[in-house]
């Protein structure tokens, strides 16, 4: 599972992905009234986008935060690791450790060979979806997702 910050991150993200541009920076309080999101809360997830190079800030009167790249060059991977790390990918499904610290000389829980296929596709899909395709399937059921 996604840690709460994280799916914060996904959808500030989305959501400047969709509205900011790089002259067209989206100040915190407006962010976190759309997003229905604490204002302090929004804030220390946002300068860590900014530390992670994800977003950029300026401050002053027509300060705000922006992505720092493009939308399309902005991947959910690159967002959930650098948020969650990769633990997300890596670890068992039933163990409490990452299949990676697997020892080799006991046998592998018994879901491991099912799940690394679904953990392979989850992990293409995470890779291959940018904020720009989410931003474009968002357009379609405007009507239906509230970020």
């Amino acid at each position: 599972m996604l840690s709460n910050t994280c799916k914060y991150a996904l959808r500030s993200l989305i959501y400047l992905g969709k509205f900011s541009r790089e002259d067209k920076r989206i100040g915190i309080k407006k962010i976190s009234e759309d997003l229905h999101l604490s204002s302090p809360f929004l804030g220390k997830i946002l300068q860590n986008l900014v530390k992670q190079k994800l977003l950029v800030s300026t401050k002053g009167p027509n300060g705000g935060f922006s992505l720092a790249r493009k939308a399309s060059e902005i991947s959910l991977w690159e967002i959930v690791t650098k948020v969650d790390g990769e633990e997300f990918f890596t670890n068992c499904l039933i163990s409490l450790e990452p299949c990676k610290s697997h020892d080799p000389s006991k046998p592998l829980c018994p879901v491991h060979s099912q799940y690394e296929m679904l953990r392979k596709e989850i992990r293409s899909f995470y890779k291959d979806t940018t904020l720009e395709l989410i931003g474009q399937d968002i357009d379609k059921y405007e009507d239906l997702v509230r970020l």
